[in-house]
């Protein structure tokens, strides 16, 4: 059943491909819009080297998929630029690719930061240049078609709301060092998730130990609620090596391993070496896995490594960490998905998604608090609809998939 309804939803042509080639570089860029469903579509903007169409393609049907739980009721999109990001004529491309695509985001298409993009220092200030009021402006106009007057109250909640700095110190690793909504809400919604996992069906993520996958903004801000939740951070794993403590590291330790972070990199003293950390971690007796590092990373052999030594849930900060070459539900996937609790990326990381949403919605309430619990119902909802359909501990992914699919088919 689901492998029919996956098969028909990945075969699918997109209804606009929107293809670009920069006059002054090599770069090329492509935005891919599944479909406007609801009469708009979203999904953010990424760059890197050796990007390709298929790549814009499939990660617009995954945000299509995320919508469904997230809101709003739109289709999904991406952008693409296959060009480096290192190179210093990015900001050149970055200008000449929005105003190409501007008349997209005016109408029916509304875009965020992505991989090497960053939303408040590229995308909102060269979108601006171009004339659009903000880069979700298309999802404003396409789907909630406001009066002119709400429209502007709704874009300016959206961009308070987004770069808005944690004043709440359950939510923050520091109050002093003014992290932003947008620094944290990937990492809470993977936490969360796995939480509410527990929570539903009558078990507890206290006390349970976590392995970490990557060390950047959703992989820091993940460990830092796990801890925060009284589960045990055991291992972290990042590019540049990582840090095992079979006890779990305290509270403390996480949250300083999160200040002392450089960029997206891991940073700490007694480092042991990638190569060696790699053989080592996954035979780590852990229950709680959680990949928050780039996409199709995880291995079958690494996964039942951990499924030896007691693994029991995976929550996914990464779209798609497995291995696998298809869109959506390879192998490794699917032999997770029957041997553990496997909560799929569209239900634990939508929190950015879920944000726009909110802000977006209607005159909401503005704080902390309410932010972060609103990502946190959102979860929770989207878990207790598969616990209504399959009240097991395996077949998690495969519930999920199917009631969103049955939605967009």
């Amino acid at each position: 059943m689901i492998k029919d309804l996956l098969q028909k939803y990945e075969n699918k042509t997109p209804e606009i491909v929107f293809h670009w080639n920069d006059s002054e570089t090599d770069a090329e860029g492509w935005t891919v819009i599944n479909s406007l469903r609801g009469g708009a579509a979203g999904g953010g903007t990424r760059m890197r080297k050796g990007l390709d169409r298929n790549e814009v393609l499939s990660l617009a049907k995954t945000m299509e998929v995320k919508f469904t739980v997230s809101g709003p009721a739109i289709g999904g999109a991406k952008s693409g630029i296959n060009f480096d990001p290192q190179d210093p004529r990015k900001k050149g491309v970055l200008e000449r690719w929005y105003a190409a695509v501007s008349p997209l985001l005016k109408s029916y298409y509304g875009t965020g930061g992505d991989l090497n993009v960053d939303e408040i220092h590229e995308v909102i200030p060269i979108t601006e240049q171009s004339g659009v009021w903000h880069p979700q402006e298309g999802v404003f106009e396409g789907h909630f078609k406001p009066t002119q007057a709400d429209k502007i109250n709704r874009i300016g909640q959206l961009r308070q709301g987004v770069i808005k700095v944690i004043e709440n110190p359950d939510f923050s690793p520091s109050v002093n060092r003014k992290y932003t909504v947008a620094d944290m809400i990937t990492g809470y919604g993977v936490a969360t998730a796995a939480k509410h996992f527990y929570d539903i069906n009558g078990d507890s993520v206290k006390g349970k130990r976590v392995v970490v996958q990557g060390f950047g903004n959703v992989g820091a801000a993940a460990a830092f609620y796990f801890a925060q939740m009284g589960a045990k951070v055991v291992g972290i794993i990042d590019r540049v090596g990582g840090l095992i403590n079979k006890d779990g590291f305290t509270f403390e330790e996480i949250t300083d391993l999160y200040l002392a972070k450089n960029g997206n990199t891991l940073v700490a003293d007694n480092l042991i070496p990638f190569e060696e950390i790699n053989e080592s971690i996954w035979s780590l007796q852990t229950e709680i896995f959680a990949p928050c590092a780039a996409s199709r990373l995880v291995t079958q052999d690494q996964i039942d490594q951990m499924i030896t030594t007691g693994l029991e849930v995976i929550t996914c900060g990464a779209n798609v960490p497995f291995a696998d070459k298809e869109i959506f539900f390879g192998s490794i996937m699917e032999h997770t998905d029957q041997k553990v609790s496997l909560i799929p990326d569209f239900i634990s990381n939508c929190g950015m998604a879920r944000v726009f949403a909110y802000f977006m919605e209607r005159k909401v309430l503005m704080t902390d608090e309410a932010i972060f619990n609103d990502t946190s119902e959102v979860i929770r909802k989207a878990l207790e609809k598969v616990h209504e359909n399959n009240s097991t501990r395996i077949g998690i992914s495969e519930t999920a998939f199917e009631i969103a699919l049955k939605q967009l088919i």
